[in-house]
């Protein structure tokens, strides 16, 4: 079934190519921009999203490309920058991209207060929305995102139909499958009857997404932490321009943190706590025969010990998704797995494979940065090899499913030199456009999944496993580098 589903939509995908082509660009090929259409012929996404909304008639997906084309080129979509926004709608605060909702989707804010209908200023407006979408949909590859229509404070000059009309249309023609949910907050009764004409826009397969809300309703959907105070939310964000907020990537716990060995002895001895715990629930007999048998082991030949390391990596199981950038691979591809706190699985890995001829420096960066230690955070690869970045929850603060890690990496000269304040000077010198950038959403789980490797395994339930065996584990994970996606 699965096959025959990926049969079809390559066969849709192929079919709306090629008739896009012959249909709509052959005969008037500056109609649209060209960057646009030799994109339709190579993302599979792209073509797929349009697809979709359009229930996979390909009839209807050429007249909703013809569409957004066009109006990708009126806009001049692909060229949008900072530099075409005025500034000061861009510190007024009215529209920008801040937070998760409760499923992980990003917040896209519209503080309807700040804007006042103007005529003279309604195409500056609509850039600026189109800018941001543009930006994120670049930046994240079809993730939808949720809509805050903030009407809080909100009198009759803000009421503009013609601009919600143009956000509607954002998500209906130009960026399809993007919208998760439209949250209304705090509509004012006067926009009662102007919200019944927006629902017959949206159409009634599209109506199920508009969630009317109060701060009791909202939080239903967005947790306390990413609403502000007047929803009843205790995030502290203020908007502020420059420099531009979306990312909310910071720094996290450990900047420039312990190199590999330090990371590995912390290891241990997290391990070796883990077991002192587990030892005092056992009797003194069974205490006795632990202690014995880790005694036996530090004696091990250097032959058994490693006999013993390529043993326990083939209980673990290469990871299964590998995302794979034009300086580094990067595993787990998108979601890093934690165990839950039951299950006492504290710590995963990011591994980092250098695909270039070139030293590749990279940083870590987190939505939350006083809640985890990232080891290393800010360091480099070597051309060819492998950095297994090993990412812990700190004080016992608890994984949440909205929160993010973003992987950052550029080319250095091999001239270069790598030490922390040469790091710090190339970050700051290297263009925005050199620098790979790949995002990770975390994913809490009951026990351990395949497409990462947690350092803690069950480590001391009187099985044949020891602090040393454990040790071995995690030291011969790190020789594991030639990756294959499934």
């Amino acid at each position: 079934m699965a096959e025959y589903h990926a049969q079809n939509k390559a066969k849709l995908i192929s079919e709306t190519r090629r008739r896009f082509e012959a249909e709509y660009v052959t005969d008037k090929p500056d109609k649209y921009d060209p960057r646009d259409v030799e994109r339709l012929q190579q993302d599979d996404n792209w073509v797929e999203s349009y697809l979709l909304w359009r229930h996979s008639i390909v009839d209807e997906t050429l007249k909703m490309l013809d569409e957004s084309f066009q109006w990708r080129k009126e806009m001049s979509v692909n060229d949008l920058t900072e530099s075409s926004i005025p500034r000061w709608l861009l510190e007024i605060g009215g529209i920008y991209l801040h937070g998760y909702d409760k499923e992980g989707n990003k917040l896209f804010w519209i503080r309807v207060k700040y804007h006042v209908k103007d005529h003279k200023t309604m195409l500056d407006k609509k850039k600026l929305i189109a800018f941001w979408l543009e930006r994120y949909a670049k930046r994240e590859n079809g993730k939808p995102v949720t809509v805050m229509f903030d009407l809080s404070e909100t009198g009759i000059n803000s009421i503009d139909m013609d601009f919600v009309r143009f956000i509607i249309n954002c998500f209906k023609v130009y960026y399809p499958k993007y919208l998760s949910k439209m949250v209304i907050f705090d509509m004012p009764w006067i926009m009662n009857a102007a919200f019944k004409i927006v629902k017959s826009w949206l159409g009634p397969e599209a109506v199920s997404l508009l969630k009317f809300t109060s701060k009791n309703e909202v939080q239903d959907y967005v947790s306390v932490e990413y609403l502000p105070p007047h929803m009843g939310g205790t995030d502290p964000f203020k908007y502020s321009y420059p420099p531009l907020v979306d990312d909310d990537f910071q720094t996290p716990l450990c900047e420039n943190g312990p190199i590999a060995s330090e990371d590995e002895a912390s290891s241990k001895e997290d391990l070796e706590s883990d077991g002192k715990e587990t030892l005092e629930t056992v009797s003194n007999e069974e205490q006795t025969a632990l202690l014995k048998k880790i005694n036996l082991t530090e004696h091990t030949s250097k032959a058994e010990e490693n006999e013993k390391a390529d043993s326990k990596m083939k209980a673990f199981k290469k990871p299964l998704s590998v995302f794979k950038g034009p300086l580094l691979h990067i595993s787990p591809a998108e979601e890093l797995y934690f165990g839950s706190t039951e299950s006492g699985e504290k710590k995963t890995l990011i591994v980092l494979t250098n695909v270039t001829k070139n030293i590749v420096a990279f940083k870590v960066r987190t939505t939350a940065p006083e809640k985890y230690r990232v080891k290393p955070s800010n360091s480099s690869c070597d051309p060819g090899a492998s950095v297994d970045i090993v990412v812990s929850p700190h004080g016992g603060l608890t994984v949440s499913a909205q929160d993010r890690f973003l992987i950052m990496a550029a080319e250095m000269e091999q001239s270069s030199g790598t030490g922390p304040a040469e790091l710090t000077q190339f970050w700051k010198e290297v263009p925005r456009n050199k620098v790979m950038e790949h995002r990770l959403r975390c994913h809490i789980v009951e026990s351990c999944k395949p497409t990462t490797l947690t350092l803690k395994d069950n480590a001391f339930n009187m099985s044949d496993k020891t602090s040393e065996d454990l040790y071995l584990q995690l030291a011969s994970s790190r020789r594991e580098s030639d990756f294959s996606t499934p």
